[in-house]
């Protein structure tokens, strides 16, 4: 697995939802202005949701792979 970035730049809580090949799934919520570091497979999708006046609303989809950290950048998580 690689190491992806994903930052809040909105003034609003997103839901980030991870899917993945053989059954990976992840959800975290990211506040505003958070930043967040996961271990994510590259052939993944990154849905980001948000809550809206008819419930969850999709704002964008994204490819893992335009997630990912350069290596110089990649410090393992949690470690």
């Amino acid at each position: 697995m690689d190491i992806c970035r994903y930052h809040n730049a909105s003034h609003q809580m997103v839901i980030l939802r991870c899917i993945g090949p053989e059954v990976f799934f992840q959800e975290k919520v990211v506040f505003p202005f958070e930043e967040w570091l996961f271990h994510c497979l590259p052939q993944s999708r990154v849905d980001i949701r948000s809550h809206g006046l008819t419930g969850a609303q999709q704002l964008d989809s994204i490819n893992a792979q335009d997630l990912l950290l350069p290596a110089e950048l990649a410090v393992p998580v949690g470690g």
